[in-house]
C-alpha cells in the first residue's frame, strides 16, 4: 500500500523523464546488489576469477547509480 501511494505521488509530482531517471538508478543499484551477492557466493566457493568479475560488475552498477546522468539533461 505504501509503494502504491509513493508511486502515485511520484507520478503526479514529477516529470516523466525524471521518473525514468530515478527508475534507471534504482535498477542499477538492484543489479549492483545482485552482482555483489553473486561475488560473495563465488568467493565462498573459492572461485576467485568469477568473484572478481561479479565484483567488477557490482562496482559498475553502483558507479552508474551514483554518477549516471540523464541524456535529456
Amino acid at each position: 500500500m505504501l509503494l502504491i501511494g509513493a508511486g502515485l505521488v511520484l507520478t503526479w509530482a514529477a516529470d516523466v523523464f525524471q521518473i525514468i531517471a530515478i527508475a534507471s538508478r534504482a535498477f542499477a543499484v538492484y543489479y549492483g546488489l545482485q552482482a555483489g551477492i553473486a561475488a560473495l557466493s563465488a568467493l565462498n566457493q573459492r572461485q576467485v576469477a568469477r568473484a572478481a568479475g561479479f565484483g567488477l560488475l557490482a562496482g559498475l552498477g553502483f558507479v552508474i547509480a551514483i554518477f549516471g546522468q540523464a541524456v535529456e539533461g
